[in-house]
């Protein structure tokens, strides 16, 4: 048995076999992990098992032994439990920007971190039906790219699109790049995950503004040899702030408006803005809020899914555009 030249891979196909094919649920004997090996083609004799078994518990690994008559040992914990792999398999199926290609993809890779059993279940709860889903296999390479030229302190170049009803083939949609088709050139700073979006957060030089791109309408992303730019605009930038008053990631006016709300929406309020959002009582029945808010048609689609309950009491050139935005969209139905 010396020289079969398996042996010095024994251990590692022992550990395979316990972290693929056993649980609490599903222990395997010293007979059956013979078997298994045998079927590697590597021969092991009872007793050097447990040796084994004793060496992978003192790296690290949890290996019990179960209480039945005929001993048994099982993977007992791992890196990630069933419940936080369930977690993640829900946020893959769930994020917009995720193919469906790669969504399966993944979840099969996380499948790999617990045992065959318990990944079974993992795969009968991922048959979510109508979910809506990107088509752009770019993302995941956009991402790879932002991520390096932050690392690397550099400029990245891209192409941005946005989908057209395409009216010589009515029925379908396509590609239409903004600027002619021209390059943007943008000093990526941060990566953002709103409304199942990504976006890449970025100085835009030649405006000499912050702005942010869906990272999954930009094409042909490179990276730059020139070093980044807006270094003192990031220097205090705040992204969860950023995220709070952008909705949508619409830009828009910056403006701190104040909102009176009936009580029941406090919670929403909360939701949206967080803990810290000033807020006072205001009658009986309302409260008022003061908002960071980027003014934006996406802001005022917002306070009007909210309905009656909530309304904006200033400052008032936000409210005269609300009020054009509404006679806007009344508008759409005078006919």
């Amino acid at each position: 048995m010396s020289g079969n030249a398996n042996q010095k891979t024994k251990i590692l196909y022992l550990m395979k076999i316990l972290m693929e094919e056993t649980d609490e649920l599903h222990p395997l004997t010293i007979k059956e992990l013979v078997t298994k090996l045998d079927q590697y083609n590597i021969q092991a004799e009872r007793k050097s098992l447990y040796n084994d078994i004793e060496n992978l518990r003192s790296f690290g690994i949890d290996i019990e032994k179960n209480n039945a008559r005929t001993c048994a040992y099982y993977v007992a914990s791992r890196s990630f439990e069933l419940p936080e792999l369930k977690l993640l398999v829900d946020a893959v199926q769930s994020s917009k920007f995720i193919t469906h290609k790669k969504s399966t993809e993944l979840i099969h890779k996380i499948g790999q971190l617990t045992s065959v059993y318990e990944a079974r279940q993992l795969k009968r709860q991922v048959y979510i039906t109508n979910r809506i889903k990107t088509v752009n296999e770019c993302i995941y390479y956009n991402v790879d790219y932002i991520h390096n030229a932050i690392a690397q302190d550099k400029q990245i170049t891209f192409q941005y699109f946005e989908w057209v009803v395409d009216f010589q083939q009515p029925e379908k949609v396509r590609k239409q790049f903004r600027k002619n088709g021209e390059f943007y050139c943008v000093s990526p700073w941060a990566l953002s995950w709103d409304d199942e979006n990504y976006y890449l957060v970025g100085y835009d030089s030649e405006a000499e503004l912050i702005k942010h791109y869906r990272v999954d309408k930009m094409r042909d992303a490179e990276i730059l040899e020139a070093d980044r730019k807006g270094e003192e605009s990031f220097k205090n930038f705040d992204l969860a702030a950023f995220a709070k008053k952008t909705f949508g990631m619409y830009g828009g006016v910056d403006a701190e408006v104040t909102l009176e709300c009936r009580n029941e929406l406090a919670g929403v309020v909360i939701d949206r803005f967080g803990h810290d959002v000033w807020m006072c009582p205001h009658g009986e029945d309302h409260f008022r809020a003061r908002v960071p808010v980027a003014v934006s048609s996406q802001f005022f689609g917002w306070i009007t899914g909210i309905g009656s309950g909530m309304r904006i009491v200033g400052p008032e050139d936000v409210r005269q555009q609300y009020k054009e935005y509404l006679q806007s969209v009344i508008q759409n139905y005078m006919d």
